[in-house]
């Protein structure tokens, strides 16, 4: 028997052992992808409350690994980027998986809107960024109805909406009177400092991102969706009600409850029955299949 033969014998019994395939697995997690679930709303409805992704972890480079819920790192960050192999970084449009600046053990979920050296504004529930390729290249890559001028400046107007279907404003709030932070409607312009992303939730009036906590480094960034391998709905009445102001939720509850009026024992007997659900429709799909059920 050649030796070829043998190592891979011994290969396949030690893959087929409790050990061999506990350490295949945390080499899968370290390094190739990581299940990963959507905790809030600030992504509805590209990404919605309940999904269970799957996270490529090797899209941007390969982060330094960490041991899985401990977070705790397994091997030292050797260059001081966060990555054992350094990539590209996110382009604008992606949506990313990174750690949050403020506690990096929690993972976030964002739309990278910008890169380092674009400049970022809010004005009127539009987003407007100005790429540091500079004014040339706005004219070339983007359409006259998207183009701003503030000043004597080239600026792009809502770049993501037309493709992503996903980012949107909650109209709702503004019907019912309800005051905004102020980031929400008027913010910057400011210039994001080089190699960092900027980062928006495509709910963009229920989501905590870089308006308020500043741009991303690139040592922080894990990885991008991949496909939902599982999706439901988590929250209680009580939560749809109470906690939450978005347009879709009540749309959801008016699915559910039918004629009867929200806050009534009826439509929470109602929600609490469809509550834990599957969504078969979610399982299995990309990002952009995910995108294309809107």
């Amino acid at each position: 028997m050649s030796k070829v033969k043998t190592a891979l014998i011994k290969l396949y019994r030690f893959s087929n052992s409790w050990t061999g395939t506990i350490v295949i697995v945390l080499l899968a997690i370290f390094f190739f992808a990581q299940a990963f679930a959507i905790p809030s709303g600030s992504m509805r409805s590209t990404l919605l409350e309940g999904d269970h992704l799957i996270v490529k972890k090797f899209i941007y480079g390969v982060p330094t690994p960490h041991i899985p819920w401990l977070e705790v790192a397994v091997l030292p960050d050797f260059d001081g980027d966060g990555h054992l192999i350094k990539g590209d970084g996110p382009k604008r449009g992606d949506v990313v998986v990174f750690r949050y600046p403020e506690n990096p053990k929690l993972h976030y979920v964002k739309r990278c809107v910008a890169l380092g050296g674009d400049m970022v504004m809010i004005r009127k529930d539009a987003l407007y960024i100005r790429p540091s390729e500079g004014d040339a290249y706005i004219r070339a890559n983007y359409a006259d109805d998207q183009i701003a001028v503030f000043g004597n400046e080239l600026w792009v107007k809502d770049p993501y909406r037309q493709e992503h279907k996903g980012v949107q404003y909650d109209q709702a709030l503004r019907e019912r009177g309800i005051a905004l932070r102020s980031e929400m409607n008027a913010y910057g312009p400011i210039t994001v400092p080089k190699g960092r992303y900027f980062m928006m939730g495509d709910n963009r009036d229920h989501s905590a991102d870089s308006r308020f906590w500043g741009s991303v480094p690139y040592d922080l960034i894990v990885g991008s969706p991949w496909f939902s391998y599982f999706s439901w709905e988590p929250r209680s009445y009580d939560d749809m009600i109470s906690k939450s102001m978005f347009q879709n939720d009540f749309e959801a509850l008016k699915a559910v409850c039918g004629d009867a009026e929200f806050k009534s024992d009826e439509c929470r007997r109602k929600w609490d029955k469809e509550r834990y659900k599957v969504r078969w429709d979610r399982i299995g799909k990309t990002l952009k299949g995910l995108e294309d059920l809107l």
